[in-house]
């Protein structure tokens, strides 16, 4: 049986896409890609070193230039916060006394219980306060 080049390619790109949607590794994928790029150029009637150029250049242009994007990308935080991330450098409405042992705001329309960052500061009911943290469940307030 006499199976054309560009079949063989295309088995390998197969055969490198598995162990990449099993592993999660891009590198995995950018080789199935230059093997895609190999069985194009046999496909065109290139000879076999002509595709494992191909298939080499195109790897490794992928790698060289895909992955520290990528590699940028997966660093950078989030930019929209969430969860009690989300309510640091808010403001909140002392709604029972705060000091250092607790008390309660509301915040982003919730009741949380509070406590003063200072020990020695008190907050009243109706003041503003700044959350700078949140601990457990309780804002630890400015």
């Amino acid at each position: 049986m006499d199976i054309d080049a560009w079949v063989w390619w295309l088995v390998a790109a197969v055969g490198l896409g598995i162990p990449l949607v099993i592993t999660a590794m891009p590198e995995l994928g950018m080789l199935s890609v230059g093997a895609v790029a190999g069985a194009v150029t046999a496909g065109l009637g290139f000879g076999m070193v002509a595709q494992v150029v191909v298939f080499a250049a195109v790897s490794v242009a992928l790698i060289a230039v895909v992955r520290p994007i990528a590699a940028r990308h997966s660093a950078q935080r989030p930019q929209l916060a969430t969860g009690v991330d989300a309510l640091r450098g808010r403001q909140a409405v002392v709604l029972e006394r705060v000091d250092g042992d607790g008390g309660r705001i509301k915040l982003a329309g919730e009741v949380w219980s509070a406590r003063a960052l200072d020990a020695s500061r008190a907050f009243e009911p109706g003041e503003q306060v700044d959350v700078v943290e949140i601990d457990g469940a309780t804002a630890v307030v400015m």
